[in-house]
């Protein structure tokens, strides 16, 4: 597990920069961070000026400097990640944000005010950095939010060990420094409607809920107890905090062998928190091969290094038990051609079924959008997929109705939800332009 930093190992790694003058980093950067800029005011030792130059940009930098998929991004566009040694950005920008938090060293931005109501809805990555970029612009923003707390996948998803929550309700400190009102347990839809909302005086909505709906194998043994949902499972142990029972009123049963179905940073954190929980064996159930996982590679070693056993090209027929799951038969798979899109196909090897048993089994195959907040809009206001319609403005067929996030791609990183925002915010600008 990374402890991040020191300050003299950020000033070494720092140092290392090249400060190109095309840099191909920002380019890399959903946000687009001025990252030699910030990096050379880490590089002299102005840690504070450092987190504002990534705060023009970025409002979740702790975030982001903790679970964005730099090695992909940022620090794959780096120059020098052709010697195999790019510059450690997301190591760089979480000591920069931490820097801060810790010497409570904050610099409001001033703002110049806009007569103008807009509702943000949901307080997930996309929802805070729209919130937060709309306020900068001066509008009256308010942040509604279904759940008791603040961060949405940030607080209910990401596990302690990765992302803490201090750092997640330091991050919405912040928001609400700016003056976001942000109000809690209203569900869209339910507690109100769009259309309520525009009579109360909104001008303009993004809609930013993300896809919280699970997807399950539609496979036999699915309604067996001791099968959870990865949503289920980690909101359980995150949110509602079952890893303190009996101190918090929320069990949670972990048997002594626990398998993971599906392979992205979802399930490595689902793995990796049974593990937590007290698990024996914990293993990692994948159609494919290590090489098609689409987790991040320092989660994959994470996991490694605790003892997460890989069962790579494992495809899942059906789970077994009376009441509770006693095991999970399997076929074996092998790889064939790259599909269209880009990755290989696998097939299934006739007569190849077996079993492993198992107490627990965590679905973990990616996630859909909850139908509740949609059902009020026309049907033609959602894709094929289900999720939101909109165009590269992220504004949607309702003029007035922009939406970013996991609503408008399905299941994708926090810092694209986050750029998608902040075009959002900016279409929303282009709004009241004239």
């Amino acid at each position: 597990m990374s402890l991040g930093l020191t300050e003299e190992e950020a000033v070494k790694e720092a140092s290392r920069c090249l400060q190109c003058k095309v840099p191909l980093c920002v380019k890399g950067c959903p946000v687009g961070i001025d990252i030699p800029a910030f990096i050379k005011l880490i590089a002299e030792r102005k840690f504070k000026e450092a987190a504002l130059k990534i705060k023009e940009k970025n409002n979740l930098p702790a975030v982001c400097g903790r679970v964005c998929p730099q090695e992909t991004q940022c620090q794959f566009s780096c120059i020098l990640n052709k010697t195999g040694n790019p510059i450690k950005i997301g190591y760089l920008e979480r000591f920069a944000a931490d820097w801060e938090l810790k010497h409570k060293d904050f610099t409001i931005p001033q703002i110049k005010e806009k007569d103008i109501k807009v509702a943000v809805i949901g307080a997930g990555p996309a929802g805070l950095t729209g919130a937060a970029d709309l306020r900068k612009m001066g509008y009256k923003v308010t942040l509604f939010e279904a759940l008791h707390e603040f961060g949405g996948v940030l607080s209910y998803g990401i596990p302690q060990f990765r992302l803490p929550k201090n750092i997640v309700q330091a991050e919405v400190d912040y928001i609400r420094r700016l003056g976001v009102d942000l109000v809690k347990n209203f569900v869209a839809g339910k507690t109100k409607t769009i259309e309520e909302l525009r009579k109360e005086g909104y001008r303009a909505f993004l809609i930013a809920i993300g896809a919280g709906a699970p997807r399950f194998l539609n496979i036999k043994g699915e309604n067996l107890n001791g099968v959870y949902s990865a949503n289920e499972f980690l909101t359980r142990v995150n949110l509602m905090k079952a890893y303190l029972f009996p101190q918090y009123d929320t069990p949670i049963s972990i048997g002594k062998t626990v398998g993971v179905i599906g392979a992205g940073n979802v399930a490595l954190d689902c793995a990796r928190t049974a593990k937590r929980l007290g698990a024996e064996k914990v293993y990692l159930i994948y159609r494919r091969t290590e090489k098609e996982m689409p987790a991040r590679e320092e989660e994959i070693e994470n996991a490694k290094e605790e003892g997460i056993e890989f069962k790579f090209l494992t495809l899942p027929q059906e789970i077994q038990g009376k009441e509770s799951v006693e095991k999970i038969i399997c076929l074996k798979t092998e790889m064939g051609a790259v599909d269209e899109s880009g990755r290989r196909k696998f097939s299934a090897v006739e007569g190849s079924e077996f079993a492993i048993a198992l107490d627990t089994i965590i679905i973990a195959i990616g996630t859909a959008a909850n139908k509740l907040l949609l059902s009020q809009f026309p049907q033609d206001f959602l894709n094929m997929r289900g999720y939101i319609s909109a165009n590269t403005n992220m504004q949607t067929q309702l003029g007035d109705v922009f939406a970013a996030g996991d609503i408008v791609t399905g299941s994708a990183t926090v810092i694209s939800a986050m750029g998608q925002a902040k075009i959002a915010a900016r279409s929303i600008d282009k709004l009241f332009a004239k």
